[in-house]
């Protein structure tokens, strides 16, 4: 089901934020924080298809939208991991979350020291060298010059287009230089799924065997829903 929740901003306005909520209300409920900027995309049909299979042994399942992401009509020019990890922390409230699921670069804002899983975690700095390396080759082709370290230099202080995503100085600092969480989290490596991720792929795409296999882990380390 496709509903809103209530996001609180900075100023005090209330942004209301999609929401994917599968299955019934239990005293568990696994809240999935998805990839950043186009990995997002890329694995949203995935994540979904992983969600319905908890969902069917008996767990709920939800996928916030934050501002600045996905359906959010909040600039993501002004965002930040700061107002993303607040988000974050008002959606588990709204939704009594019980575990997390964070999926790549969404490990940056899981909460600290909570419980739940980290698939295919990724740093901020090999986020950012990714999303720079694509913006100098696609400058390259087009007969423009430019380095990572001098894109870099600009974005720490006046922002930065990569990927097609306007990022503020704030969000570029912030990703730079953070780390996926720890304490409370078991990883799952693409290779505990067997072949290479979904965001690895030029376009959406499923894969039922993955999403099999990362359902049942997560499944068997919740055991019998309350």
């Amino acid at each position: 089901m496709i509903g809103t929740w209530p996001c609180r901003l900075e100023d005090g306005r209330i942004s209301e934020e999609c929401v994917m909520d599968i299955g019934d209300e239990t005293d568990r409920c696994i809240l999935v924080i998805p990839p950043f900027f186009n990995e997002h995309n890329l694995m949203r049909r995935q994540l979904v298809e992983t969600m319905r299979r908890i969902s069917e042994a008996g767990y709920r399942c939800v996928l916030p939208d934050i501002p600045g992401t996905n359906e959010s009509i909040e600039p993501v020019e002004l965002q930040s991991l700061a107002r993303w990890e607040e988000a974050i922390a008002q959606a588990m409230e709204h939704f009594d979350a019980s575990h997390i699921l964070a999926v790549r670069s969404g490990a940056l804002i899981a909460p600290k020291s909570f419980q739940g899983w980290l698939y295919a975690p990724q740093s901020g700095a090999k986020l950012l060298r990714g999303m720079l390396r694509a913006r100098v080759i696609a400058s390259r082709e087009l007969g423009v010059h430019e380095t990572s370290e001098r894109l870099l230099e600009i974005g720490r202080s006046e922002g930065l287009v990569l990927s097609g995503w306007q990022l503020g100085a704030d969000m570029i600092r912030d990703i730079e230089d953070t780390h996926p969480a720890e304490a409370g989290y078991r990883t799952i490596e693409q290779s505990d799924l067997g072949g290479p991720g979904l965001w690895m792929r030029a376009e959406p795409d499923e894969h039922p065997e993955q999403a099999d296999r990362l359902a049942g882990i997560m499944l068997e380390e919740l055991g019998a829903p309350q």
